[in-house]
């Protein structure tokens, strides 16, 4: 394959630090010696900063996917690009550079230290020392690793959780437009993967940055994902829309298998409580909440406390209004039937046989997400 890395083309990709539209049309993969592909016929178009999740059982393609797009596995058919350019016909290598990738074994180099890992890429692209520098110092603040305590230690000093975020810090190093994440969590206890799921969608928030995040917990996909693809055999999409749609309106039994029991449970967890209608009648001594916090968190409070209400509070502590159980069975209701306007289309589309569901293309509605390709 031609390399043609000098076109500019790459350094376009470089200096696109916010997240950048990703394409990948009719991709396949087809492994020799193997009578079915491994991936066929996957379509999706991906927005600027959005975080897109694959969730699907071991072996149904997800990870080989996702790999495509940096070309650690390459595509038999199909074409995959990357605002607007093509990612096949650049040097993969290159490539790489500007994609950051964090794995759930995280990966860092064991004899060098966390400073030198995150310098890994930057050092590479030739950046200057005092860059590099700064940039090191200023990753490991945004992931909440102090420099004068972390930046000198080698991995097997820090936790995994700690060892996770340089993780992240590293495949930010060089500031990619893009970031794939295969199950990067999921190596950790269940509290320490809850800490990092929050710090790195408070970091999302911040970077922006165009995500694919594999996955095979459901829950996972339904908290952090803008959008998912629920992926069966060889990579098909069988639903991709918001969280929220999926939860009110699988398109099949296969995607109500991975919801499971409490559909409406993980709804709650959508849902900030400041989208509920408040009371006036605030008992004293109820439960409070936060006003960011979800329908979820103020039933969690209800059942704890035994209350008929818990109070809303704003970020100063004032009451703002009590919530009820009414209130938030209110909340669901209404939100079925807004999504049940669009439920009988969104389900036609996500259930096409014979073809690769596609997903949305940018600026189409979230229902239209799983429309036959």
């Amino acid at each position: 394959m031609p390399d043609i890395t000098n076109t500019g083309i790459i350094d376009a990709i470089s200096q696109q630090s916010a997240g950048v539209r990703l394409e990948l049309e009719h991709v396949s993969k087809q492994y020799p010696g193997q009578n079915a592909p491994a991936v066929e016929d996957f379509s999706m178009d991906i927005r600027p900063g959005e975080l897109i999740m694959f969730v699907g059982p071991s072996g149904c393609g997800k990870t080989t996917t996702m790999k495509m797009i940096n070309r650690l596995i390459e595509p038999t058919a199909g074409s995959i690009r990357l605002d607007g350019k093509d990612v096949l016909s650049l040097n993969p290598n290159e490539l790489r550079r500007h994609i950051g990738y964090v794995i759930q074994q995280i990966g860092l180099f064991p004899h060098r230290t966390i400073a030198e890992n995150i310098a890994t890429v930057p050092k590479m692209l030739g950046w200057s020392k005092a860059r590099i520098t700064e940039r090191v110092d200023s990753l490991l603040r945004t992931v909440q690793l102090d420099p004068a305590l972390f930046a000198n230690r080698y991995p097997r000093q820090l936790s995994g959780g700690q060892q996770q975020r340089a993780g992240v810090a590293r495949a930010l190093a060089a500031d990619p437009p893009v970031m794939l994440m295969d199950e990067p969590f999921g190596a950790t206890d269940p509290i320490t993967r809850e800490r990092l799921q929050a710090e790195f969608l408070r970091l999302q928030a911040e970077i922006g940055k165009t995500i694919v995040f594999v996955t095979h917990d459901f829950e996972e996909a339904v908290r952090m994902g803008d959008r998912i693809a629920v992926l069966s055999e060889r990579s098909r999409i069988e639903q991709f829309d918001t969280p929220a749609n999926i939860l009110a309106a699988p398109a099949n039994d296969y995607v109500a298998s991975f919801i499971g029991r409490g559909a409406a449970i993980k709804r709650l967890a959508l849902v900030r409580v400041t989208d509920a209608t408040l009371s006036p009648n605030i008992l004293p001594g109820a439960g409070q909440v936060p006003s960011d916090a979800t329908l979820r968190d103020a039933l969690d409070m209800i059942v704890l406390t035994g209350a008929p209400s818990v109070t809303v509070v704003d970020p100063d502590g004032t009451p703002m209004g009590a919530l009820d159980h009414a209130a938030i069975s209110a909340v669901l209701g209404a939100e079925a039937a807004t999504l049940g306007a669009t439920a009988g289309q969104a389900t036609l589309g996500q259930t096409a046989v014979g073809q690769t569901a596609v997903g949305q293309t940018a600026g189409a509605p979230a229902s239209e997400a799983g429309s036959p390709a």
